[in-house]
C-alpha cells in the first residue's frame, strides 16, 4: 500500500519515528541503524516501508533502503520470526553479512543475534537458503562471464548470497561481474554488488 514516505522526521524513539506528511504523522517502527541515519529532528527524510496488517493491529515498519526492506520480508518468511524480531536482526547484522551467514551455514554468527538460538538459526538458514532460485546463473550468463565466475570461488559464493537476498540469479552475476573484486573477501563483494541494484 505504501511503497515510501516522504516528510519531516518529527520524532525519534528507541524503535520508532514519526515522519509528518502534510499534517498527517506517520508512526514507523524501524531498526536502530534506520534510526539513526534518518539524523536530527526536523530533518527531510525518506523510508522504504512495508505494512503489516493483523486483525488486530496495523504497522507500519520503515527501512532506509530497500535491501534493507527486501531483507526484512524474507525474514518476516521464516517460521518464527516476526516483524519485532526481523527488526531486531536488521539492527545487529549487515545484509551482506546475514546473506554471507546463510550460504556458509555459519550458525555461530546468525547465534549473536539477540533472540537467535542455535535451532533458530538453523531454520533461518534452511528456509532462506530455499529462497534459492533453481536457474543455474552461470546458464544464464555469456561465455566469457561464465569462466570468470566457475574460476572463481569468491564470486560463485557472492551470487548465491545474492540469491539469498531474492535478487534472480541472472542479475546476480551481473552485478558481481560488474565489480572490480581485485583483493576482496566474499562479503566486500556482495557490499559492492549490492550498489549495483542501487543505481
Amino acid at each position: 500500500m505504501f511503497a515510501y514516505i516522504r516528510g519531516t522526521l518529527e520524532e525519534k524513539g528507541t524503535d520508532f519515528v514519526v515522519i509528518d506528511v502534510q499534517g498527517v504523522g506517520y508512526k514507523i517502527f524501524a531498526p536502530a541503524t534506520t534510526i539513526q541515519k534518518l539524523g536530527e529532528i526536523g530533518n527531510a527524510v525518506k523510508v522504504h516501508t512495508y505494512l503489516q496488517v493483523r486483525e488486530d493491529d496495523m504497522s507500519l515498519y520503515g527501512f532506509s533502503s530497500k535491501d534493507e526492506l527486501r531483507l526484512f520480508e524474507l525474514l518476516i518468511g521464516v517460521s518464527g520470526i516476526g516483524a519485532k524480531s526481523a527488526n531486531t536482526i536488521l539492527a545487529n547484522i549487515s545484509p551482506s553479512k546475514l546473506a554471507l551467514a546463510v550460504i556458509t551455514n555459519d550458525v555461530k554468527e546468525l547465534t549473536k543475534l539477540p533472540g537467535i538460538g542455535a535451532k533458530s538459526a538453523q531454520r533461518m538458514i534452511l528456509e532462506l537458503k530455499d529462497k534459492l532460485k533453481t536457474e543455474d546463473a552461470l546458464l544464464q550468463a555469456d561465455m566469457e562471464t561464465t569462466q570468470m565466475i566457475t574460476s572463481d570461488n569468491n564470486l560463485q559464493e557472492a551470487i548465491s548470497a545474492l540469491q539469498v537476498l531474492g535478487y534472480p540469479a541472472k542479475d546476480a552475476a551481473k552485478a558481481v561481474t560488474s565489480v572490480d573484486t581485485t583483493g576482496l573477501n566474499v562479503e566486500e563483494i556482495i557490499k559492492q554488488s549490492l550498489k549495483y541494484f542501487a543505481n
